[in-house]
């Protein structure tokens, strides 16, 4: 039993002892249930949040209006919520009133999905079902408890956590449950912004995102919550480059490749040719003119309405924006091949061209350049001490101006390609290329 476990088990023994029924409760139940290691643990109990504050006095009280209250472990914080029952949801999210219920019959009523409404018993390891949860497990469907309409307008989210689930565990979603999230789709953006940003980070990150991508797709809810990636579909690319299909079969299939990937890589991805249907042309072939300045900018527009943060917002346009210098690369001068891989969060660009050549041509000829040159090029060497800086250039008699950054350009790619070595050295060529008073 891992310490979490051991932690959530015993509060259920604490709040026995006292004469309160309890139980641990959703995800943490599916997940052992699917043999998987859960993540954290959740308790359910009779007890009032002032009961278990009474029994557990350094637990944090938030949510404790709505009967959750936060009891600090070692291994980790564990939830423990009373039963209860919800009222009406006016907002689409919180209920206008909770009512603490006696029995985890009751309780398990308003959760969302069957899967997520099992109970366990760890003093006598058993568990229990008032849902069908466990026939769904076996199964692999996901479907909600009682009416689909009524848990997804209870909140709105739940449509996505319904895609979620259903991509994340390779489950089949219930046709009445799909139905229901067609109809309602639009009502997604009474959702805040953030709640849907985490929803789709986790498509994307706890995988696999392809299935989920389609199932939104397929749902109604992805022209609702990412319309620039709908408009992917059908958006023909130059067979000779893109034998696999349009831009959307084309970010598909890199989506299916991720493994294991960080939120901005994963966005980086999924964004990477969001410029290319607003760019769509033909000459004398298919053509997407500047689509990556345009991707990069509607990346960033993208990332802002979501409320990625300004660190997340600016690597994602920057994958965006250089997803194509690739191409360029063997070209490239050492000083400019130097630069490129030192940028921040290369590793990331590179797995993004790794994917997109193998989701096209499957050329791996430039990733491998570039990887090697990553690889062996000793760190001082892609990044190394300044031979001169500007008071350097100051005590030459240079005045200060723009005119510094251009010199100071020039030194340190003479000095990435190995043409100078020392201070005396790039001296010497600052004063044949710029010779003093002439700037």
């Amino acid at each position: 039993m891992d310490a979490k476990r051991e932690a959530a088990t015993a509060i259920v023994r604490r709040l026995r002892s006292e004469g309160f029924p309890a139980y641990l409760v959703g995800g943490c139940v599916r997940d052992m249930l699917a043999g998987r290691t859960p993540k954290d643990y959740d308790v359910t109990t009779r007890a009032t949040p002032d009961q278990v504050l009474a029994l557990f006095p350094d637990a944090l009280t938030v949510g404790a209006q709505f009967g959750v209250v936060i009891v600090p472990q070692e291994a980790g914080n564990v939830e423990v919520a009373t039963f209860r029952s919800d009222g009406l949801y006016a907002d689409g999210r919180h209920p206008t009133e909770v009512r603490f219920a006696e029995t985890p019959q009751e309780d398990v009523q308003r959760r969302d999905f069957t899967i997520n409404g099992l109970l366990y018993d760890p003093v006598s390891d058993q568990v229990l079902d008032y849902v069908g949860g466990q026939a769904d497990l076996r199964a692999h469907r996901l479907r909600t408890i009682g009416d689909p309409f009524a848990r997804f307008r209870e909140d709105r989210l739940r449509m996505l956590r319904a895609v979620r689930f259903t991509a994340r565990f390779n489950f089949q979603l219930d046709s009445a449950a799909l139905e229901a999230i067609r109809r309602l789709a639009p009502q997604i953006h009474s959702v805040s912004a953030e709640r849907v940003r985490d929803e789709i980070v986790k498509i994307l990150t706890e995988g696999p995102p392809r299935a989920g991508f389609e199932l939104l797709d397929q749902s109604g809810l992805l022209v609702e919550v990412l319309p620039e990636i709908q408009r992917m579909q059908g958006v023909e690319q130059p067979p000779e480059f893109h034998p696999e299909g349009d831009v959307w079969i084309h970010t598909l299939m890199m989506l299916e490749g991720l493994r294991q990937p960080t939120s901005t890589l994963a966005l980086g991805v999924l964004l990477h040719d969001v410029g290319k249907p607003p760019t769509f042309s033909v000459r004398e072939r298919i053509r997407f003119d500047n689509h990556v300045e345009v991707g990069a900018k509607m990346a960033e527009e993208i990332c802002r309405r979501l409320r990625l943060s300004a660190r997340e917002t600016e690597r994602i346009v920057e994958l965006v924006r250089h997803h194509l210098r690739f191409k360029d690369f063997p070209r490239m001068k050492r000083s400019t091949q130097l630069r490129f891989i030192r940028m921040e969060g290369f590793d990331e660009h590179l797995e993004l061209h790794r994917l997109d050549c193998l989701s096209s041509h499957r050329d791996l000829t430039n990733y491998e350049m570039a990887r090697r040159m990553l690889e062996e090029t000793p760190q001082q060497e892609i990044k190394p001490v300044p031979l001169l800086r500007g008071n350097d250039l100051i005590a030459q008699g240079y005045r200060p101006g723009p005119i510094f950054k251009a010199i100071l350009q020039v030194v340190e790619d003479a000095q990435l390609e190995g043409r100078i070595h020392d201070r005396p050295e790039a001296l010497r060529l600052v004063k044949q290329q710029f010779p003093v008073g002439s700037e």
